[in-house]
């Protein structure tokens, strides 16, 4: 029993450190780039879009390294499916959300296709460097796609360096900003251990699969973040570029975190992931493309729907196992 309790709370230390670290890192590295000349849209473009995915990145490197080719594949899937029947179903549930044409017309047609593109990846049951190089280089010509065609994104972007990059008036502190980016790389690699170490200690102790630990616990907990500030941008009524946020997350970390693992060491993938996770994520995320459709918002209704296939999912999932 003591042992168990350490280890949930070693995976609660390691979310929260998780959090913070991508935090850190993302505000301190923000205001020195941005100091010394980089561009606003360079900066938000890699160091920004880098912050919402250094979670379940810094996760599923460490999973590949130590072998647990499972968690890695099960936290990848397991945070897109998330992040749209969790957090844009509890979401929307709270506000109606508006949805940018520029995400029923590119964003999430390109999300579909990348996440089908993936499963040839898998089919063999393991994800080489080489194949790890292809999404990278898939993640590349998104983010100059990004670049070239997205005049809105490019405003976001700026508004959220502004923000991040923002100084007092005296001017910037350079040592400061090394300290904070130093904390957050601790941070973050305190919080992939701990988390990689607990999921482990749950799949031996309670014999369940890596790819379900990955899946759900794991999932959920690189999830929080964004959950918990998408609902309160939502009773504030300021949540309107949630679904863009949750679309690029969800190609991010099909990008930049599946092939990050992958170049790290290749995985192994569990043959239920193939069967049954990897299907469910393709199915929720082609469901989604009527859903913003429709209305070109996620309704209230829409949101229950999300959530309750989400909830449902999981459950059954827990059950099986």
């Amino acid at each position: 029993m003591t042992d168990l309790v350490s280890h949930l709370l070693l995976l609660v230390g390691g979310f929260g450190a998780l959090y913070f670290g991508a935090e850190w890192l993302v505000r301190g590295a923000a205001r020195i780039a941005t100091y010394y000349g980089v561009s606003p849209i360079v900066v938000g473009l890699t160091l920004v879009s880098l912050g919402t995915s250094a979670p379940e990145l810094v996760v599923c490197v460490m999973a590949s390294l130590r072998g647990e080719g499972g968690l890695v594949a099960g936290n990848i899937l397991g945070s897109n499916l998330a992040n749209i029947g969790l957090i844009l179903g509890a979401t929307a549930l709270i506000s109606p959300l508006r949805v940018a044409d520029r995400v029923i017309s590119r964003e999430v047609p390109i999300m579909i296709v990348i996440t089908i593109f993936v499963f040839p990846l898998l089919w063999d049951g393991n994800v080489s460097r080489g194949e790890g190089l292809v999404l990278l280089l898939l993640l590349v010509v998104y983010v100059a796609f990004t670049f070239i065609t997205g005049e809105e994104e490019v405003e976001e972007i700026l508004h959220e360096v502004e923000g991040l990059a923002a100084e007092p008036e005296e001017g910037p502190h350079l040592l400061r900003n090394l300290g904070l980016v130093m904390a957050g790389g601790a941070g973050l690699g305190f919080g992939g251990w701990a988390i990689v170490e607990g999921a482990h200690y749950l799949t031996v102790v309670f014999g369940i699969s890596e790819s379900v630990v990955g899946f759900t616990v794991v999932a959920i907990g690189t999830s929080l973040p964004e959950l918990i500030t998408s609902v309160v941008a939502a009773v504030r009524r300021q949540a309107d570029i949630a679904v863009g946020n949750v679309v690029g997350s969800n190609i991010f970390n099909l990008t930049a975190v599946m092939g990050g693992a992958a170049m790290a060491r290749g995985f192994a993938v569990e043959q239920q992931v193939l069967e049954l996770e990897f299907p469910t994520v393709v199915l929720i995320s082609i469901v989604l493309w009527p859903v913003v459709t429709t209305a070109k918002e996620v309704r209230r209704g829409e949101g229950v729907f999300l959530l309750i296939a989400y909830i449902s999912f999981v459950t059954w999932l827990g059950i099986g196992q």
